[in-house]
């Protein structure tokens, strides 16, 4: 309050000074004195408002740990934009730990503190949670293995028609060139397991009936193995290496996803060369992955927020896609498996980790 008095006071004495001199008398200068006046005191006033903090929820599905990057890049591109947490913006975080009975009690909190909106990280069910408890609140989606059209969670990529806009997954068409990688990298390729939760219907879906389709024209067999809880993932490995696939594909929603270390781990030990849907993953010492470039994602998710803050509806803010896709390879874990990985791929791939 301090600065604000201090400068009406100076305010008051240069315009006393200045009506002094004129002696009041030459009233060609009494309309500017006045609107200086004006002026002067409605900055003093403006600064005296307080600027109101935005308040963002952002809704995982993991918990904190395994989020942690994710919502730190999400936080590095919002400032980017200029919206510094504890400053312009207040961001609310909730985890769902991978439990979905949590999920409506968790957005019910966020609609209740009056978030002006909320980020969703984590999969279709937190979406379909958060659209069922609010019809008003702006919805971004942040880059997850979704395809919201697919889903039935937006009405087209052009035109997403409700309170649900974001970044759209390109499941059909990466799908496919995963296996194609994996089956460069390692030639003799012929039987693959594959590692998914089935808690989450499209995962179900892509596995029994859209991935196949992808192998098939490969001359791939799939092994799907299900894992529907955390202590799963020794009990899968042990069947797996009594029936050695000769390469292991990582479908990674919902509980595969919060195990990241686990899943690379036991693949390591049973020196199974592996593919997965993101960067993460080969950046915790497993051999491939093929998906979209993250730190890009993560910069459209902010457009996105900027915009609805500054007024956007998400009804019109068309879906993306993402455009740029990164091939990563672990050579190191080639190494420690034994694996030769061809030339050719390694020369295509977007970054090597050795």
């Amino acid at each position: 309050m301090m600065p604000q008095i201090a400068l009406f006071s100076a305010a008051l004495s240069v315009l006393n000074n200045a009506l002094t001199r004129c002696e009041l008398r030459k009233v060609g200068w009494l309309p500017i004195l006045v609107v200086a006046a004006v002026l002067v005191f409605g900055v003093a006033a403006d600064a005296q408002q307080p600027k109101k903090v935005l308040r963002i929820g952002y809704l995982s599905g993991g918990d904190a740990a395994s989020s942690s990057a994710r919502a730190e890049a999400i936080r590095l591109a919002l400032r980017e934009r200029g919206y510094i947490e504890g400053q312009t913006i207040a961001i609310e975080y909730r985890y769902a730990e991978g439990k979905r009975d949590r999920a409506p009690e968790l957005v019910a909190e966020l609609v209740r503190l009056k978030v002006d909106i909320i980020v969703v990280t984590g999969g279709g069910w937190l979406i379909r949670a958060a659209m069922n408890a609010t019809k008003t609140i702006p919805i971004v989606n942040a880059a997850d293995g979704v395809d919201l059209v697919e889903a039935g969670l937006v009405e087209s990529l052009a035109r997403p028609g409700g309170n649900v806009t974001g970044i759209s997954n390109l499941s059909g068409e990466l799908r496919g060139k995963r296996l194609e990688l994996l089956k460069d990298a390692v030639p003799k390729l012929a039987r693959v397991a594959v590692l998914y939760d089935p808690a989450t219907p499209g995962n179900v879906r892509e596995v029994k009936e859209q991935l196949p389709v992808a192998a098939r024209a490969l001359g791939l067999t799939l092994q799907p193995w299900e894992v529907r809880a955390a202590d799963g993932f020794e009990r899968v490995f042990a069947a797996l290496n009594k029936q050695r696939p000769d390469g292991l594909y990582v479908h990674g929603e919902g509980g595969v996803m919060r195990n990241q270390k686990r899943i690379v781990g036991l693949a390591l030990k049973s020196q199974l060369p592996s593919m997965y849907v993101n960067s993460p993953f080969v950046d915790a010492g497993g051999l491939m992955s093929y998906g979209a470039d993250l730190a890009e994602s993560y910069r459209r998710v902010a457009t996105y927020v900027d915009k609805i803050l500054k007024g956007a509806k998400a009804a019109d803010l068309p879906v993306e896609q993402p455009t740029k896709f990164e091939l990563v390879i672990n050579f190191k874990t080639a190494q420690q498996i034994g694996l030769t990985i061809p030339q050719k791929v390694l020369g295509r791939a977007d970054k090597v980790i050795k």
